[in-house]
């Protein structure tokens, strides 16, 4: 057995949920332009990943202070295998016109909580 699925294998034995998803770090490679040019396409794609239950979740990250944005995105996506993910991200309007480059990795999501709230008569969903 490969040593991810090992691992994979060992931490659902111990009772963790293993969901395995693929995290692609986003950051710029090109000119601010080009960014802002990609970006109603960008979204638009995420829109549509996001339709198909493909895109977990993504979106902008901070510097390490916390204070600052400074470009670094965060993609995560829900598909069957790294190959698939990596087509996803390749496919991606920022990075196939060379406005932002990536690097892809698995995620095995072992521990943590989502608060999800309904409110009937209101309509409203809140996740926390």
């Amino acid at each position: 057995m490969p040593p991810w699925e090992s691992y994979k294998a060992e931490a659902k034995a111990r009772g963790a949920l293993a969901l395995e998803l693929y995290v692609a770090q986003s950051t710029p490679s090109g000119a601010p332009e080009a960014v802002k040019a990609a970006l109603p396409d960008h979204l638009a794609y995420q829109a549509e990943l996001e339709a198909r239950g493909a895109l977990a979740f993504a979106g902008p990250m901070s510097d390490e202070t916390g204070a600052l944005m400074e470009g670094i995105g965060m993609i995560v996506y829900r598909v069957a295998s790294f190959e698939d993910a990596q087509a996803l991200a390749e496919a991606d309007p920022m990075h196939k016109c060379g406005a932002r480059s990536y690097v892809l990795r698995k995620w095995l999501i072992n521990e943590g909580s989502l608060t999800l709230s309904v409110g009937l008569s209101g309509k409203t969903v809140s996740l926390s």
